[in-house]
């Protein structure tokens, strides 16, 4: 079984060339696709939405893991699900009642995630931590591609692992935002099982090696 997985951030793809980018993934090594969901209110910025969705579903031939950063999450929940989400991601931060959100998700076939922002912490999901597929540690302020990694993040994961151990829980360690060559091999020393890298892949010359090289860590 593969040490970490990759997941590809498609906001950092070239939009006048969506399909060109979707099918580069498709044929690397990547694991997932990582889609973004910008709201411009739970975060200062507009991504795409629904129709975009729905047409990377029409070519993605990989798990498509869908992060909302949005308020209300719970309201697009079968939405989601309808458009083909494999995985669907809620901030911590945006859920008042989080037990009831996870089990909508699950109710729909989907795996369920939760995001923490960078100042939240984890023990804030120890209540809940058995029941969730998935936690995404962001490591840069949401919102925008391109921002430098926040070097507490490691501190995170390893607490993160911690409670992982201690409570049985079988939920898998994600990190988003920052990733590049100079911290994947101790994100995933520290205990990160799926690194999500945007920037870093699509802005290289070689967007499929650059891919090959964040799962082999070979830097």
């Amino acid at each position: 079984m593969k040490k970490h997985l990759i997941a590809p951030s498609v906001l950092a793809a070239d939009f006048s060339n969506l399909q060109r980018d979707i099918e580069m993934i498709n044929e690397s090594d990547a694991d997932w696709f990582h889609i973004d969901i910008m709201d411009g209110v739970f975060v200062p910025n507009i991504s795409f939405g629904m129709p975009v969705l729905r047409d990377i579903k029409k070519h993605a031939k990989k798990t498509l893991d869908v992060h909302l950063m949005i308020v209300n999450p719970d309201q697009y929940i079968e939405t989601f699900a309808s458009l083909g989400a494999d995985i669907l991601t809620v901030h911590y931060e945006a859920c008042t009642h989080m037990h009831r959100t996870i089990q909508a998700i699950k109710a729909t076939g989907m795996k369920a995630g939760i995001a923490l922002n960078p100042h939240s912490s984890v023990n804030q999901l120890r209540d809940i931590i058995k029941d969730i597929d998935l936690v995404c540690l962001m490591s840069v302020n949401p919102g925008f591609g391109g921002q430098s990694f926040i070097e507490n993040t490691y501190n995170k994961v390893k607490e993160l692992k911690e409670l992982i151990q201690s409570t049985g829980s079988v939920c898998q360690i994600e990190i988003d935002g920052g990733v590049t060559n100079k911290n994947a091999k101790k994100l995933v020393e520290a205990g990160a099982n799926i690194l999500v890298a945007g920037s870093y892949v699509f802005k290289s010359d070689n967007p499929t090696e650059t891919i090959s090289k964040l799962i082999k860590l070979d830097f």
